[in-house]
């Protein structure tokens, strides 16, 4: 079976329903996955919503998107950066491949469990060799 791991631009697309995606989703059958490295960056991406608030209805507001991302999370297996990614992330490091490091480890993961990578970051992720990317938004 096919893994399609999701990237934090699907993520969000998920998370809003996007009727494309989750169309394809629903017609792959597939597992939802996502990475350990998109999780950080999307409960990064709240808590520092929460730190930024400088009102009570803005805090309350980044409070409620926050446990909404972590309800929405809950859904997906999550891939770990483990040591045979570590090792895939090495080697492709030492190619000097022009992608920020973040998004060489959510490679390194889909490498790692030889999956389909769904993101619309197709410009920084199609420098990576034997990387299966597709973007289900369109």
């Amino acid at each position: 079976m096919t893994i399609y791991i999701l990237d934090t631009d699907h993520l969000s697309l998920y998370g809003r329903n996007h009727p494309v995606v989750i169309a394809r989703l629903l017609a792959s059958c597939a597992e939802l996955t996502t990475t350990a490295i998109n999780v950080e960056e999307q409960l990064r991406g709240r808590l520092a919503q929460v730190a930024e608030a400088k009102d009570g209805n803005t805090l309350s507001s980044a409070y409620q998107r926050l446990v909404e991302t972590v309800m929405l999370l809950s859904e997906f297996q999550i891939l770990e950066y483990d040591e045979t990614s570590r090792d895939i992330y090495q080697t492709l490091k030492k190619q000097r491949i022009r992608v920020g490091t973040q998004d060489l480890r959510i490679a390194s993961i889909t490498l790692a469990y030889n999956g389909i990578l769904l993101t619309r970051n197709i410009r920084d992720f199609d420098k990576i060799p034997g990387l299966n990317i597709q973007d289900w938004s369109i």
